[in-house]
């Protein structure tokens, strides 16, 4: 009988060679993933400034992520930019705000003058309304793009603005959307964060460019827009307006008119590339001037907390002057805040509430060209007339008592449905621009700027905004 063979095993690879094979492509498609991650993140603009340069038309350093890994950073960024929105909680759009027909306390206010200025800053579209070809064009003088679409917020950023002027403003729309909910028009906006106004009338004057920011003057066509300070100022530890206007307000109220300093005084940075704050350091003369100026460093008031620059600390002198910096100054309004006489030297550039000062009843009007003797003109007639000095001065304070957080919000809403209006198109997301909500800005401030966005943020409104007035009528 002939032996039954032997089983033979099929040939295959050495089994102690699979490992180290399936570890190797693990590791390569890892890294390779890594990689895609890595690059795609590093791709993402965000707020706080990520990949962004500064504006070209006003270069500053750009700030350092060194404290950050990149891993971590890119982390936050994927979490923050791509994951945050669109896993929240709350991801239905607000149904549109409703208010009771019965009229109230807060029913049917009318909108307070100078509101009108939105007719005006939107007058060159009037007749010709806004073109996608316009925006576009604006589009080579913004910092970023807000739009508006079904209630949701999206922004599409070009290049980094100052210190948290972005994530500020960007917050301010959130906060509109959230105060009056579905209420707020689809809309295609344009926004530069730096100060001077760039649409230049004559230059621009074939075809105007619909530009927002925080100021403009009469020869530009930039459309001014409450500036991020209204819901805080984290770098310089001023908080939202809603808090500091009653501190200040407060300040003002610890001594008397007739115990207050007879003095003009302005203290404030002078290194901006202001001729004027320059040439004010030479009214620093109170026996001849009536004047006190004082230089604000604060590189040192950071390094103690802002112990020696609390804005209520400021109110102890019954004239206060406001002198525009590198363009326009944020300081304005925590001037006027204070119930002093506001000795405004000769002002070039327009925020959206200055329109409301009227000289000789709520403010002063200094002469550049004749600087120091025009403040000592001022200060002398105040000092003649203590009660009408005192009168003019609180009429400047309750201008800005009026402007609260509700109106604030109220210009906000007005001014975009009035802009809106003019579009001649349908606003459409362009691919680069991403969704951002509160959860999303929150996601990239640091401790201090989540203290003070969290302290700023709106609740849906119980009343209607104030009604705006037609041009036309009185």
């Amino acid at each position: 009988m002939r032996p039954l063979p032997h089983n033979r095993p099929s040939p295959r690879a050495p089994a102690i060679l699979f490992t180290p094979i399936v570890t190797f492509s693990i590791l390569s498609l890892a890294l390779v993933l890594l990689y895609k991650v890595d690059n795609f993140v590093s791709q993402t603009k965000t707020v706080v400034g990520h990949n962004l340069e500064p504006t070209p038309w006003h270069q500053f350093p750009p700030k350092s992520f060194d404290e950050e890994t990149h891993h971590a950073r890119s982390y936050k960024i994927l979490q923050c930019s791509y994951l945050t929105c669109r896993y929240r909680k709350e991801d239905t759009v607000a149904e549109r705000r409703r208010f009771p027909a019965t009229s109230g306390s807060n029913q049917n206010i009318m909108c307070p003058e100078f509101f009108r200025s939105i007719y005006r800053d939107l007058q060159p579209w009037a007749a010709s309304k806004i073109s996608k070809v316009q925006l576009l064009e604006a589009q080579n003088y913004a910092a970023f793009r807000v739009l508006v679409v079904g209630g949701k917020l999206y922004v599409d950023l070009y290049y980094a603005c100052v210190q948290s002027r972005a994530m500020f403003t960007i917050w301010s729309f959130l906060q509109l959307l959230r105060r009056y909910p579905g209420m707020v028009p689809d809309v295609d906006i344009m926004f530069d964060c730096m100060d001077k106004p760039t649409i230049n009338r004559t230059e621009h004057h074939s075809m105007p460019l619909p530009l927002f920011r925080y100021c403009t003057t009469n020869e530009h066509f930039d459309i001014p827009f409450p500036d991020w300070s209204f819901w805080g100022w984290s770098e310089i530890n001023i908080r939202a307006w809603h808090k500091e206007f009653p501190n200040i307000k407060r300040g003002s109220q610890t001594l008397p008119w007739n115990r207050k300093e007879p003095f003009a005084y302005w203290k404030g940075n002078p290194d901006v590339g202001s001729p004027i704050r320059t040439a004010l350091l030479e009214c620093n003369d109170t026996a001849m001037w009536g004047a006190q100026i004082l230089r604000q460093d604060w590189g040192e008031q950071s390094k103690t907390g802002f112990k020696e620059s609390k804005l209520s600390n400021q109110c102890n002198h019954k004239y206060k002057i406001y002198a525009e910096g590198y363009a326009w100054s944020v300081s304005l309004k925590y001037i006027l805040a204070c119930g002093s006489v506001a000795l405004m030297i000769s002002p070039q550039y327009q925020d959206f509430f200055s329109r409301g000062l009227i000289p000789h009843k709520n403010s002063w009007l200094v002469d550049a060209h004749d600087l120091c003797p025009s403040i000592k003109g001022a200060v002398d007639w105040g000092n003649k007339k203590p009660a009408e000095a005192e009168a003019l001065g609180k009429r400047g304070q309750q201008l800005m008592e009026n402007l609260n957080m509700d109106r604030v919000y109220d210009y906000m809403f007005h001014l975009i449905s009035e802009y809106a209006k003019l579009q001649d198109f349908t606003p459409k997301l362009p691919s680069s621009a991403m969704e951002v909500c509160q959860e999303s800005v929150l996601c990239y401030a640091d401790d201090k700027q989540t203290a003070f966005l969290k302290e700023s943020a709106a609740s849906p409104s119980q009343s209607p905004p104030c009604t705006l007035a037609h041009p036309s009528k009185p």
